[in-house]
């Protein structure tokens, strides 16, 4: 099947190759009849993508800081190169899609085979999509109109936070899509209309839609306007739908608002304004939030949790739904909406006339009838990787898969097989760049394939269990990028199968014991024959609490997540069993409610070292993240960060200093490689089982 992506490097558009997407628990599998493309948010992409490096610095100040400030923390060489990653990464296009369910996932009711649905899908030719954002469309609502209804959601949203009632007047600034749409249903609830634009034709169809207008290129006067329009009294309510970065907009909402006035932005402006203006009148002014209560919420979107009607009426599934019934009996008209059709071949096409600033407004893409079913599984061009060897399949294609792990494999010698993905743009990207020979979205794919003796998991933590275990039942070695799992049942039923099958690799990705400064210090003090003192600072930083990372049924929490190589570094460094571990958390606060991400976790092996491991996420982000101080026999060894080894005390060492930050995750890469030529595996199974047992130990005393 194909799906229409974006480089943020450059602002091409493409089109990928990809098998269907998988039908996950949840979801539904919807195979596309038409698509729109959403000319403010797609157009403002592109024009990022095709910016040079200085205006995209302007564009996004806020990550411009962020990334000065890793400079300081990483190093410059780190930074590049996580951010020439992140650029290098396809955008999937698109938020308004209308289709026919060909699956239901596990879990999913209301709809059935057949249906024709509109979602928030991309342009793709299959979409897999939360049955949250799915509504299904009325008969008499023909497909290339359907997709309007998200798009339509977005300002009915604005309009409902205004809280319109019958006879108010109200303004309407920027007549794109949403600005047009929302006229018409503010003139559905019964109120005057003023629209504001400089577009001359879309000033025409919005008094076509029952407003009055301001022609702004034709120097006319919106306060004066307004102040006509309210008959002097001020407007009731502004609904600021302009995509600028001008103030002026808000600026001038504030001085048409009368008293106590309602300003509500759902497009794109500038925020400075004048305190004396909102003051005075006491003018409430609200962001409004995509298409509704539930946006940006995995609990409802992803996990399927509605809000219970009586209480949240108008969810954003609610909305849509709203806005189709408003199309089916023709109050909200979208034929005229509709400037342009191009069919999915021609998409290029439909974005180059996005960006030259031709003439367009609601740009509607045609999808082929499908002819055969979509492949699970996509052949990709032979690479130098397609060598007669060892090959190892991979599940998981996120951002750190991307920049650390694969790279590290593709390195290794090793044959990149078959890489399994849900089906989205970020696994077609990571298999062509890297060289996999087959991309699929059906697992069952690397179990049928005799050439694949190894798994590499990377996907969410709390999916590793089970593909641990799946993977040693099949009789693969296995990597895993930590943790192994996330409780203790699942870490017994894996040492119960790894028992049975001990000949096969089983690898963590506890790869800063690897780190050549780790090295060095496991050198140091072997010489040392005394007990040694572990003090680990890690600042961890702030993750919102609606981070699938702090949830503790799919990541674990962040001292099970992370935590876990801090605890296996120290193992590593004492060499010697933990013998008692106690853990003190952070009490609760007002501002930092998660104790079980900040805290103090004290180890005592047995050799007698002992050990700190200070996890705090209240810290500030310009202090180095990670700091190891070890203190034994009289010196010191202080590790900044992976960047910088101090020694104090020690003979014939003072320091060793890197250009780049290097954590070792190529060198535990390597080492796995080499432990499937022959070699012994590089962490001993009892260690990986001995540290997975006390972080999630550590995360339930944490909690407790």
């Amino acid at each position: 099947m194909k799906q229409i992506v974006q480089s943020l490097r450059s602002g091409e558009i493409r089109t990928f190759d990809l098998p269907r997407p998988a039908l996950s628990p949840g979801r539904l599998q919807v195979r596309t009849q038409a698509s729109l493309i959403s000319a403010g948010t797609e157009r403002m992409l592109l024009e990022f993508g095709r910016a040079d490096w200085i205006n995209k610095a302007r564009q996004q100040p806020d990550k411009v800081k962020q990334t000065l400030e890793k400079v300081r923390n990483d190093g410059l060489v780190s930074t590049l190169e996580a951010v020439r990653s992140k650029l290098d990464q396809p955008l999937s296009l698109g938020y308004c899609n209308v289709g026919e369910v060909i699956g239901i996932g596990r879990g999913v009711e209301g709809f059935r085979l057949g249906d024709r649905v509109v979602s928030n899908g991309p342009h793709a030719e299959i979409v897999s999509v939360p049955a949250n954002l799915c509504v299904r469309v009325p008969d008499a609502v023909p497909s290339e109109q359907a997709p309007f209804a998200v798009v339509a959601a977005i300002g009915l949203q604005g309009v409902r936070l205004i809280a319109p009632t019958l006879g108010e007047c109200v303004v309407v600034t920027g007549l794109g899509l949403i600005g047009l749409l929302s006229v018409q249903l503010l003139r559905a609830h019964g109120c005057r209309v003023l629209g504001i634009d400089t577009n001359p034709a879309r000033l025409a169809l919005a008094r076509e839609f029952g407003a009055d207008t301001v022609d702004l290129s034709r120097g006319e006067d919106p306060l004066e306007a307004a102040k006509a329009f309210s008959r002097g009294r001020g407007v009731d309510a502004v609904l600021l739908a302009a995509s600028t970065r001008s103030n002026e907009p808000l600026q001038q909402a504030a001085r048409m608002s009368r008293k106590r006035g309602r300003i509500v932005l759902v497009g794109v402006t500038g925020l400075e304004i004048s305190r004396a203006d909102f003051y005075e009148k006491e003018l409430s002014f609200q962001v409004s939030c995509s298409y509704g209560p539930g946006r940006y919420d995995p609990a409802y979107e992803e996990q399927g949790h509605d809000y219970p009607y009586a209480y949240v009426r108008w969810t954003e599934q609610r909305n849509f739904e709203a806005v189709l019934d408003l199309m089916e009996r023709g109050d909200l008209r979208i034929e005229p909406l509709i400037s342009h059709r191009f069919p999915l071949e021609r998409a290029q096409e439909a974005y180059t006339l996005l960006v030259e600033g031709q003439p367009s407004l609601g740009i509607v893409i045609g999808y082929p009838e499908a002819r055969e079913p979509a492949t699970a599984t996509v052949d990709l061009p032979k690479s130098a990787s397609s060598r007669p060897g060892r090959a190892l399949a991979w599940v998981g294609a996120g951002n750190y898969a991307g920049r650390m792990l694969l790279p590290a494999f593709k390195g290794s010698g090793l044959k990149l097989r078959t890489l399994v993905g849900r089906g989205g743009v970020g696994a077609a990207f990571y298999a062509q760049r890297f060289g996999f020979e087959k991309l699929t979205s059906d697992e069952e794919t690397l179990w049928r394939d005799p050439e694949v003796d190894t798994l590499v998991i990377a996907t969410r933590h709390d999916s590793h269990a089970r593909w641990v275990l799946q993977a040693l039942g099949q009789g693969k070695h296995v990597f895993v990028e930590k943790p192994l799992c996330l409780s203790l049942d699942e870490l017994e039923a894996i040492e119960a199968a790894h028992a049975q099958r001990p000949e096969l690799k089983l690898m963590v990705g506890f790869n800063r014991r690897f780190a050549p400064h780790v090295a060095k210090m496991r050198e140091l003090l072997s010489s040392v024959d005394a007990p040694k003192a572990f003090v680990m600072t890690v600042n961890a930083g702030f993750v919102p609490r609606q981070h699938w990372s702090q949830d503790p049924l799919v990541g674990g929490g962040r001292l099970v997540g992370e935590a876990c190589h801090f605890i296996d570094l120290l193992r590593h460094l004492a060499g010697a069993e933990v013998l008692e571990q106690d853990v003190m958390a952070l009490g609760p606060s007002a501002s930092l409610e998660a104790a079980a991400e900040n805290a103090s976790i004290q180890l005592r092996f047995a050799d007698g070292s002992i050990g700190t491991i200070h996890y705090l996420a209240n810290g500030h982000r310009r202090f180095p993240k990670e700091r190891l101080e070890v203190f034994c026999a009289g010196r010191i060894l202080q590790l900044d960060n992976f960047r910088v080894l101090r020694g104090y005390g020690w003979p014939n060492f003072k320091s060793l200093s890197l250009w780049k930050q290097d954590k070792g995750q190529r060198a535990c890469v390597q080492a796995f490689a080499d432990s499937l030529r022959g070699g012994d595996t590089p962490i001993p199974a009892r260690e990986i089982f001995e540290v997975s047992r006390l972080s999630i130990l550590a995360d339930q005393a944490a909690r407790a």
